[in-house]
């Protein structure tokens, strides 16, 4: 019996432990860094080997990528998608044809089949012009191609490649996207 006590208590250590050293992370301070952190919390994710690296000097350029193609008619357009919960959840749903319709003409959304995960995102975020989306209360891939402020369950997956965010913004009202992985 003494000996099973000794492998709980050292089991409960471990875990005390480990959860103690999570905790020591510095919360955000300044009042637009909850989308800062929850991009450097994806950058500092753990990143699959193998996955292409970025040599531009966009602020996102510490994460790994993914790149999906988004086919509308005859329009091709790339994105690339952020390696993060959400992000993988979406490559795992690939290939999708979604029925999405505008929104204020600043976003196009449509409906996923299942939900993504928001796990390390923030409550909310504030998306850039050409930001790629999931919103989490609709359960929606969202493209971004005008000016959308600060939102509760927003979550920012990603990012249009080139002209697509206004190329996106040139189609009139509700259009049917294929979204696949994208490859070369």
């Amino acid at each position: 019996m003494p000996a099973s006590r000794t492998v709980v208590c050292a089991a409960l250590v471990t875990v005390v432990g480990v959860t103690v050293a999570g905790c020591g992370a510095t919360p955000p301070t300044s009042p637009g860094s909850a989308r800062d952190a929850a991009r450097s919390a994806t950058a500092a994710a753990p990143q699959p080997s193998g996955t292409p690296s970025d040599t531009d000097s966009s602020p996102h350029q510490e994460e790994q990528k993914l790149k999906i193609q988004i086919t509308v008619g005859d329009q091709r357009l790339q994105a690339t998608i952020f390696d993060s919960a959400a992000g993988r959840d979406l490559i795992a749903q690939l290939p999708l044809t979604i029925d999405m319709i505008d929104h204020g003409s600043v976003e196009k959304t449509g409906p996923l089949p299942a939900p993504l995960s928001r796990d390390g995102q923030p409550d909310g975020a504030d998306p850039d012009i050409g930001d790629v989306g999931y919103y989490a209360p609709g359960n929606d891939l969202v493209l971004y191609y005008g000016d959308q402020s600060h939102y509760s369950g927003i979550v920012i997956i990603g990012r249009m490649d080139g002209d697509a965010s206004s190329r996106i913004a040139d189609l009139d009202g509700a259009i049917t996207a294929t979204v696949e992985i994208h490859t070369e």
